[in-house]
């Protein structure tokens, strides 16, 4: 992929110097809080790997999130195919974060992704992106609606991915930004 530059961040491909962030953000309790497991070192390190050549081969993808002035990869923000979801339309993108906890309530998120909604609209030509958590995740909530994007209850499901041993994780709401809305949005931010 072709890195992208925001004001402060710049969003690009997973290098082997960020392994060690990558397994973190997927083993802390607090990032990991809404999710049903947590990755040991290998599995992280297979995990990158694997995000890595998806990225590779689609030119987008759950990418790093670096500080551009340090250098300093922070987690990650990108845009994702839902296939793996079998309850959500083929052909549905998702954006998606995660990013260690001292980065937190920064504005990071917003910030790249406002850049790969522009990606996903004006490049990858789609006409929506949703975005989807636990219902109890108000913190990624809170982004979505800073986002523009809208609740869309009746769209909302149980993630076949969760365990019946993660009751509490299973029920998931639906977001969703259409490319019109993001552009009435863009005009109106002029």
């Amino acid at each position: 992929m072709k890195p992208i530059r925001t004001e402060r961040l710049i969003l690009r491909n997973w290098e082997d110097r960020d392994r060690e962030l990558f397994h973190r953000i997927n083993s802390d309790e607090r990032v990991m809080e809404f999710f049903p497991f947590r990755r040991n070192r290998a599995a992280a390190d297979a995990k990158m790997d694997e995000v890595r050549a998806w990225i590779e081969e689609d030119g987008y993808g759950f990418a790093a999130a670096e500080i551009a002035a340090t250098g300093e990869c922070i987690g990650f923000v990108g845009l994702s195919g839902t296939e793996d979801i079998d309850v959500l339309a083929p052909g549905t993108i998702e954006i998606g974060w995660r990013l260690a906890p001292e980065f937190w309530g920064k504005g990071y998120v917003a910030e790249a992704a406002e850049a790969w909604l522009a990606f996903g609209f004006e490049t990858l030509g789609v006409g929506e992106i949703v975005s989807f958590a636990v219902a109890d995740n108000h913190r990624s909530i809170a982004v979505m609606k800073r986002l523009g994007m809208q609740a869309a209850p009746c769209a909302d499901f149980d993630h076949p991915s969760v365990p019946d041993s993660h009751p509490h994780l299973k029920r998931h709401v639906m977001y969703r930004l259409s490319r019109e809305d993001w552009q009435v949005r863009k005009r109106a931010a002029r």
